[in-house]
């Protein structure tokens, strides 16, 4: 598989080609809002995001930040090789359901502790998701969950070709 070119970064800009690997964990304190069926669902500046090479900014935010809408237990089950096994939620909201709208870590690894339990959802899945009112774009390729903001730069992990990175 070729190695990607990464986009150089503009002044204010992050390229993922800069995060590390394995990830970081660091504590994010702009504003997270997340929009479904129509409903603010959590406004909150209590986050954390985990930054990992390719991939654009994963924000994980307290359950009792979710303000609106239920979340509720999934079946669905993975496995992280740096966070560990992660469990999903469904959300209703207002009698709409989503499907594994969101995923979390009952017991994170080493380095992860501080968002045990913290659910991060999956902007595709949601109407809208926001950070400091700039709205986000989801990272492609369906299985992940990164969001992707103008000053986050890649190319990213889930684009077309990138299976092989």
């Amino acid at each position: 598989m070729k190695k990607p070119k990464p986009v150089k970064p503009k002044k204010g800009q992050e390229s993922v080609w800069d995060y590390p690997r394995p990830p970081r964990l660091e504590k994010f304190n702009k504003t997270i809002e997340i929009f479904f069926n129509d409903i603010c669902i959590t406004q909150t500046n209590q986050g954390y995001r985990v930054l990992e090479t390719s991939h654009p900014p994963v924000y994980y935010i307290p359950f009792e930040e979710v303000k609106e809408g239920r979340l509720l237990p999934s079946d669905h089950t993975t496995y992280c090789e740096w966070k560990g096994a992660g469990s999903y939620y469904d959300l209703l909201v207002n009698g709409k359901f989503v499907h594994d709208a969101a995923w979390y870590y009952d017991k994170p690894m080493r380095g992860f502790e501080a968002i045990t339990g913290y659910p991060a959802f999956y902007a595709q899945k949601m109407d809208k998701c926001l950070i400091d009112g700039v709205e986000v774009k989801p990272q492609p390729g369906g299985f992940y969950g990164g969001w992707i903001t103008p000053d986050i730069v890649g190319p990213f992990k889930g684009e077309e070709g990138t299976w092989g990175w």
